[in-house]
């Protein structure tokens, strides 16, 4: 978890990549994580008005839950929200679109024609995959895991130098993802990123909101 400096130091290194981007959508994004934010609520009513959310969770009653609490605090605070591989959960809730895994690059193309004005963003762990998502039409790509990640323990990672590669060949906004947080989001400076996308960096210590 990071604490109120960190996380507007990681806002403002954020907005600073944004700056010089193509890309329509916010700078900073925040993914939910079942096994490592405990109060994912706390953590997106922290975010700055205008950041973004992609709701990951894998049980879908507590998905529904939790985005119906999401649904209201995105109105309250500006938020642009994503569902990750719930179409249907996010048409249901308003959702401003949905996110794929990699996996399921290939369904981005459809539900990209199926709701043209959704925001649809994928996941990606190499150029290659970018590619295909760009052909696929996706709003957007998170590039993962460009540094060392609790996420995924022991797997290896892009880098700064193949993250900046890759975001400059690829002809989509690119959001770096995986290790990102007020230090290493500085090694990214520069880059033909489109923003940052954290977990753990934009989680609420417990003591901040008791």
């Amino acid at each position: 978890m990071a604490d109120t400096l960190a996380r507007v130091q990681l806002a403002r290194l954020a907005r600073s990549l944004g700056r010089r981007s193509r890309s329509r959508l916010p700078p900073l994004v925040f993914f939910t994580d079942d096994g490592r934010v405990r109060d994912p609520l706390a953590a997106i009513r922290a975010l700055p008005p205008g950041s973004m959310v992609v709701l990951r969770v894998k049980n879908s009653a507590k998905r529904r839950t939790l985005a119906s609490a999401v649904s209201r605090i995105a109105r309250e605070r500006r938020l642009v929200w994503l569902v990750a591989a719930d179409p249907d959960l996010a048409a249901k809730m308003g959702a401003h679109g949905v996110h794929f895994p990699e996996a399921k690059i290939a369904d981005a193309a459809h539900w990209r024609v199926e709701h043209p004005q959704w925001i649809v963003t994928c996941a990606a762990h190499s150029l290659a995959s970018c590619a295909r998502a760009a052909f696929a039409g996706v709003d957007a790509v998170f590039l993962a895991p460009v540094f060392a990640t609790q996420s995924h323990p022991g797997r290896s990672f892009l880098g700064p130098l193949r993250a900046r590669l890759i975001a400059q060949l690829v002809h989509v906004p690119v959001y770096a993802l995986g290790g990102i947080d007020s230090q290493s989001a500085k090694r990214l400076l520069g880059a033909h990123l489109s923003g940052l996308a954290a977990v753990g960096a934009l989680a609420v210590e417990e003591s901040e909101h008791k």
